[in-house]
């Protein structure tokens, strides 16, 4: 395990590192998640193992800290991101982000472009979003209630809701840190994320479970160069799901930049 000083306050991000190749590989996990538990099979996958890899648990998740004033915007958690790669010696990495955590990567990518060679999105949600997604079954329903009611106690309906794989990590989390990431992410706490991610200038993929269908504004994303995948067999935590095809997706969207 690694660890680096990111806020004034002496708050350390962790992660775990596997030696390899240059250039790096970094890995984002979800809300809720953790990037040693979500990637490491992905990682030691044939197709992407010798690679430099850093599986990162942002700031309030996982093995890194929860310290409660830390605002957990989208771009709080980019720059503590930032600055841990920076303290690791990264540079043009290529970078891995499920869901929350491919929100994250790209606005990595915008605000520290020297970090980021090139993105890989897994089912990352680009919009802000509406009211009848956060009521989905398969929704965490944080955003049911407000900061201090989840603190209060909406946070056992939210742990009955997820089950017990998605609370195995969540149940790791700041309660702070999880209402916050939410809250910026689903309500939209970064403007034009969307916008961002066609206007960066790396090589960037999108990958999604086959059986959702394409994700919204698919053309919009390839006319911006961006490419979009497919993963057969799969839900929303396609890494777990089918582990090959990710590992293959994610080994080809690479080397199809390293080609272009």
């Amino acid at each position: 395990m690694r660890h680096a000083l990111v806020t004034p306050d002496g708050d350390h991000l962790r992660w775990v590192e596997i030696p390899g190749a240059e250039p790096a590989r970094v890995y984002l996990h979800g809300l809720g998640a953790s990037s040693p538990v979500y990637f490491a099979a992905a990682v030691a996958h044939p197709e992407l193992a010798g690679r430099r890899s850093l599986l990162l648990d942002l700031l309030g998740f996982g093995i890194s800290d929860r310290p409660i004033a830390f605002p957990y915007t989208l771009e709080a958690h980019a720059d503590a991101v930032a600055v841990a790669l920076r303290s690791a010696g990264v540079s043009g990495a290529e970078v891995v982000g499920h869901s929350m955590g491919g929100a994250v990567a790209v606005v990595l990518a915008a605000r520290h472009p020297d970090l980021v060679a090139g993105l890989v999105l897994v089912d990352t949600g680009l919009d802000p979003v509406t009211p009848a997604e956060l009521a989905h079954p398969n929704s965490s329903g944080l955003l049911a209630y407000s900061e201090r009611e989840f603190l209060d106690g909406g946070w056992r309906a939210v742990r009955e809701r997820v089950g017990p794989l998605w609370w195995a990590t969540m149940r790791l989390a700041g309660r702070e840190a999880l209402h916050r990431s939410a809250a910026s992410r689903a309500l939209g706490g970064t403007p034009g994320l969307r916008e961002l991610l066609l206007e960066l200038p790396v090589p960037r993929s999108f990958l999604h479970p086959a059986a959702d269908g394409e994700p919204a504004g698919a053309d919009r994303l390839r006319e911006a160069g961006v490419r979009v995948t497919a993963v057969p067999g799969c839900g929303h935590n396609i890494m777990f799901d089918n582990p090959d095809g990710f590992a293959r997706a994610v080994a080809d969207s690479f080397a199809g930049s390293a080609a272009g």
